[in-house]
């Protein structure tokens, strides 16, 4: 590794046997202040300043005493959630491997596999107050068919937390470029008080995600 001439970003030397992509994604994680931040302050990625980033715009954490967490890997939502509410109740959700956090239940399970909504039903122990949701299906390189994907987690999602949620509470998801489309929009509408779209700056200015903020369950 190399410094630039002044000093403040640092640069990756393409090795032998690594991708030029793969040189470009280790230089913007060693200069991106976001996962600086996490190492410095014990978060598992940056994705947990996206949630943060979230709740500092629209509250919804405050008073939640149970959560749903799925597509929990790594854990940095869930970690935000125990630091800031700690006498909550968690369960996360993600078909790959998700260390431990204290406080927190983690089913190592696909959330489409027709077992999940019942196992975290049961792990909760009573009706939500939120449902966060930050799961993506793999790329396959093809944008409609990427997003098509994604909005039907999205929209899987969304129907479990009509099942689990208490009145009053929310659903936060995360969906692609342009939002959720209006049929869902259409359909959060029905289910909640207040339907909001937002970018958190936590998210990478290239990335296409956005997130979909639900408020007031109307149950």
């Amino acid at each position: 590794m190399s410094r630039a001439a002044n000093g403040l970003r640092t640069r990756v030397r393409t090795a032998k046997g690594r991708k030029i992509g793969s040189t470009r994604w280790l230089e913007r994680q060693l200069n991106d202040p976001y996962v600086k931040k996490a190492k410095a302050e014990g978060y598992r990625s940056r994705a947990a300043y996206k949630l943060i980033e979230l709740d500092e715009r629209f509250g919804f954490l405050k008073g939640v005493e149970r959560i749903i967490d799925l597509g929990i890997a790594p854990g940095g939502w869930t970690q935000v959630v125990r630091r800031r509410l700690p006498k909550s109740v968690v369960v996360g959700i993600d078909l790959l491997p998700t260390d431990p956090i204290d406080g927190a239940t983690i089913l190592r399970l696909d959330f489409m596999d027709e077992a999940a909504p019942e196992q975290l039903t049961q792990a909760l122990g009573g009706p939500a107050d939120l449902v966060l949701s930050d799961m993506a299906a793999n790329t396959v390189g093809h944008p409609q068919t990427d997003h098509l994907r994604t909005m039907g987690l999205v929209e899987a999602a969304l129907d479990f937390a009509g099942d689990v949620l208490k009145p009053g509470g929310a659903f936060v998801a995360k969906v692609l470029a342009g939002g959720a489309d209006s049929g869902l929009v259409a359909e959060l509408k029905r289910r909640f008080a207040t339907v909001k779209h937002a970018k958190p700056p936590a998210s990478r200015k290239g990335s296409s995600e956005w997130y979909v903020v639900a408020q007031g369950f109307k149950s």
